[in-house]
């Protein structure tokens, strides 16, 4: 029989539903999935459809260009965050069979196409159509439906040329590891762009805009979505040329595709080969080469040289120190030019309050690892204190920038010194909080084998501790809210080391609580952390 097009569609369609036999818990998330992209279908089609609904052109001018390209730039890099969740487009799957490269790029082409995202993408921009309708009649619906299909297949097309391009790249533990990160760090900027990308249209010059969106719609990644609206604004001749653009650019991709697909098939695109690392030969003791020079050499001092290099090497961890940043900086960051510093005080105390969430499980990080400690008899106490001290070695100094950026933008940089003192005392009152928490609410994380990895479950449960650390947090920082509105103008002097001495005093009475309560309860610990 001939392999065509429709066995790859079929063969997708058969490894989708053995994935989900029997198997609630991929049911679930395969429900999910499709929920959400049929709600993003929804809005997509939604938002499309309004500048048609409104009779308003200039509105379509603008979104059509920006959310075209935002859905092209979407389908370019996503697929090095998510490659490998459909196992049928994975070229390797096919590497022992005699497949011609043209039929294998046809059925990958067509079974991406037939996935979930493809449809949901065609579904969203088929509310161009719509407002084509509207604005320019049956001419414009039908070059606005040329260009949603062009447009569908030229993002298809990108994302299995990239994704076969660095195919033996992305297979790789270092490309997992900056997949986690780059997920956290989109995570991290939804809300903080939402703030900015209002404060920008509040401010925003519509011509310029309209300009920039002109010169967009010619290039590749809006080509297809502003056909039907040269139509509707007589520029017929413009579409058979944005059509050409788009087709240009598919060839290009597919022979792209083409060049990269038997190397992904073997598995060795994208890599380079590695030479031998050569140590310098140190003849220092063991201890000196684990110690950085700063840190004292002590226990303590050994402590958090291992948390330090923990922090700053183990994927998670590390991830979660990109989301705070993201979410520390930006946030504030984002309302000071966005809002003109309207609440950005307020958001800084928030920051204060979300950067020692991430001792909120601070002993799940090394699982069944934490039986060392318990073996060697390191002091409950001494263990807070050193995990502690190297977490605020990378929170803080970001604490302090966003209490320079707030500062500047409340009164100048007279009003730095008490925004420090503001954020010290909020970050050490959840310091005390969250480490009595991490002692008592330990659990299991999942193997970082990918970035996707699920939970054992009880998410919701699990993250209640954290949100209420983060909340008393911030009914912690009542006091020191009310002495800077009670002393006025003194408090720029003041609160330097008022707010750093109540967040110091917190902390050290949470961290001795945690210490004693680990002493009793590090069997527990172990065992609440230990992978099943």
């Amino acid at each position: 029989m001939a392999v065509t097009a429709w066995s790859f569609v079929r063969l997708k369609l058969r490894i989708t539903g053995n994935g989900l036999r029997g198997r609630t818990a991929r049911i679930v998330v395969f429900v999910l999935g499709a929920v959400a992209a049929g709600f993003a279908a929804v809005v997509g089609y939604s938002v499309f459809a309004v500048p048609g609904l409104l009779d308003n052109p200039r509105a379509a001018g603008l979104l059509f260009p920006f959310g075209g390209a935002l859905l092209v730039l979407g389908w370019f890099f996503l697929p090095l965050l998510f490659f490998g969740v459909d196992d049928s487009l994975d070229p390797a799957q096919f590497a022992l069979l005699p497949l011609p490269r043209r039929t294998l790029i046809t059925g990958l082409a067509a079974a991406a196409l037939a996935g979930i995202p493809a449809l949901s993408t065609l579904a969203a921009t088929a509310g161009t159509v719509d407002s084509a309708a509207r604005l320019g009649g049956p001419g414009a619906a039908f070059a606005q439906v040329l260009g949603i299909i062009s447009g569908l297949v030229l993002c298809v097309v990108i994302s299995r040329a990239l994704t076969s391009a660095f195919a033996g790249a992305l297979r790789s533990r270092r490309a997992r590891d900056l997949a986690t990160i780059m997920l956290a760090v989109v995570a991290a900027s939804i809300g903080p762009a939402q703030l900015l990308l209002l404060g920008l249209v509040n401010r925003a010059d519509w011509d310029s805009a309209a300009s920039i969106a002109t010169i967009v719609g010619w290039t590749p990644l809006a080509a297809p979505y502003t056909m039907g609206l040269d139509v509707a604004a007589g520029r017929v001749w413009a579409v058979p040329l944005k059509l050409l653009i788009v087709l240009v650019v598919i060839a290009a991709m597919l022979w792209w595709w083409s060049r990269t697909i038997e190397a992904a098939m073997s598995g060795t695109a994208g890599s380079r080969a590695v030479g031998r690392a050569t140590r310098k030969n140190d003849n220092r003791d063991p201890v000196a080469r684990l110690l950085p020079r700063w840190a004292p050499r002590s226990r303590f001092g050994a402590l958090m040289a291992r948390e330090t290099r923990y922090w700053w090497r183990e994927t998670r961890r590390r991830a979660a120190l990109i989301t705070l940043a993201v979410a520390g900086v930006f946030l504030p960051l984002s309302t000071v030019f966005g809002t003109g510093g309207a609440g950005a005080g307020g958001l800084a105390v928030l920051v204060g309050a979300i950067a020692p969430i991430g001792l909120a499980n601070q002993f799940g990080y090394e699982g069944s690892a934490n039986a060392t400690n318990l073996a060697t008899g390191v002091p409950g106490r001494l263990e807070v204190h050193s995990r502690a001290a190297a977490h605020a070695l990378f929170t803080v100094p970001m604490l302090l920038l966003v209490a320079a950026v707030t500062g500047f933008a409340a009164g100048g940089p007279g009003g730095v010194p008490a925004q420090v003192g503001m954020l010290l005392a909020v970050y050490g009152f959840g310091l005390a909080l969250v480490l009595p928490i991490s002692v008592v609410f330990a659990y299991a994380l999942p193997d970082p084998t990918t970035p996707f990895a699920l939970s054992s479950g009880g998410g919701i449960s699990k993250a209640l501790p954290s949100l209420g650390a983060m909340v008393g947090a911030l009914i912690g920082a009542i006091p020191v809210l009310v002495a800077a509105y009670l002393l006025g103008p003194v408090w720029t002097w003041v609160g330097l080391p008022l707010g750093a001495g109540y967040g110091l005093g917190a902390y050290l009475i949470g961290a001795n609580l945690a210490g004693s309560m680990l002493d009793r309860r590090m069997p527990e610990v172990l065992a609440a952390v230990t992978t099943r």
